[in-house]
């Protein structure tokens, strides 16, 4: 039976998943703040966009970073859609692994729902990070064909770590970082090819530094307390990819494209995620004070972009990304950094 044409009151764990929906009301009617009118509109405009299986994943993800239960678990049961040969959902296009975005979405709402086609989607998104994902000599896992890239860092790193598999979601982001870091540029080159021992492009694409900002915090935060010198280590790159980053962040409180090159045009989305991953890394210890202000920066200009219809205009937009528009991930992260700031108390 597909599991979307179930009816609704038959699906198992539905009284699970409403308690954990009235916790989850219950804590935001707690909060100091609720959701401001431009976060709803966000949100509307971010669900009425098509999206590929990464811009999928990472949405869903937005909803659990707001703790909203209910639509990550329609998101993770809309995903059932799009199913790989190997089992792994919201395989609309795309590389391989990008359907590993939606790794923790699917995971939490099996948990929530205890659906057992959510359950198995999610085993199998496991199991092919593990062990089905294509890699290098190292271990490694490519994003598409033997190229590695800087979004490569927010595909399985944040599924392994939320799963418990530590050792496995570090050696994936140092396996990239060796590959794309440039200490010269403090930045990380875009795409590594391991065949021909060079770069398809160096260039510190700025959606990149993005990706990895936000997997490293992510992972980083999923780390338990005898991981402590993996976390240093992976808070020290985080720390100076920040760095890199913010050497270039303009007056507006904005990036361009490709970040070292002020020739790119202005962009948005990367401050979002820098803004999003600085929010998490104070609130979870390893980030200092100092960079709030580059955070708040960068969130206020994210906000003088939203539309009246709620699209975040000026982020590297879809579907090419090689010029300013919309994208689902610009929606999503507006998101992401607004949960977090809240969870500050921003």
């Amino acid at each position: 039976m597909n599991p979307l044409r179930t009816p609704f009151a038959s699906r198992p764990g539905l009284v699970a998943l409403a308690m954990a929906v009235s916790a989850m009301s219950v804590a935001a009617a707690a909060a100091p703040a609720p959701n401001p009118p431009s976060c709803d509109r966000v949100r509307l405009a971010a669900l009425s966009m098509q999206r590929k299986s990464w811009e999928q994943g990472v949405l869903g993800q937005a909803f659990l970073e707001e703790g909203n239960a209910a639509l990550v678990t329609q998101m993770a049961w809309a995903s059932l859609i799009y199913t790989s040969k190997d089992g792994v959902p919201a395989a609309l296009d795309g590389a391989p692994v990008d359907p590993l975005m939606a790794g923790e979405t699917v995971w939490r709402a099996a948990e929530l729902s205890r659906d057992p086609a959510l359950r198995k989607a999610a085993d199998a998104m496991l199991a092919y990070a593990l062990q089905g994902a294509a890699r290098a000599t190292d271990g490694t896992v490519y994003h598409t064909g033997r190229t590695i890239w800087s979004d490569t860092l927010h595909t399985s790193p944040p599924l392994l770590a939320m799963a418990g598999k530590y050792d496995e979601a570090v050696a994936q982001l140092q396996g990239c970082w060796r590959r794309l870091w440039d200490p010269r540029r403090k930045l990380l080159a875009h795409i590594w090819n391991e065949e021909k021992q060079q770069f398809d492009d160096a260039s510190a694409w700025g959606g990149g530094e993005g990706w990895a900002a936000a997997a490293l915090a992510r992972v980083i935060r999923s780390l338990p307390p005898e991981c402590a010198v993996q976390k240093e280590n992976l808070s020290a790159m985080h720390r100076a990819l920040l760095d890199g980053c913010l050497a270039h962040q303009r007056a507006d409180g904005l990036f361009h494209n490709v970040v070292d090159d002020p020739t790119s045009f202005v962009e948005t989305n990367l401050g979002q995620m820098l803004a999003y991953s600085i929010y998490e890394g104070v609130r979870g210890g390893w980030l200092s004070d100092r960079y709030l202000t580059a955070a708040d920066r960068a969130r206020h200009a994210a906000w003088a972009r939203v539309d009246a219809q709620g699209f975040v205009q000026g982020v590297a937009g879809a579907p090419t990304f090689s010029a300013p528009g919309v994208s689902p991930e610009g929606q999503a992260f507006f998101l992401m950094m607004e949960a977090a700031a809240r969870k500050m108390g921003r």
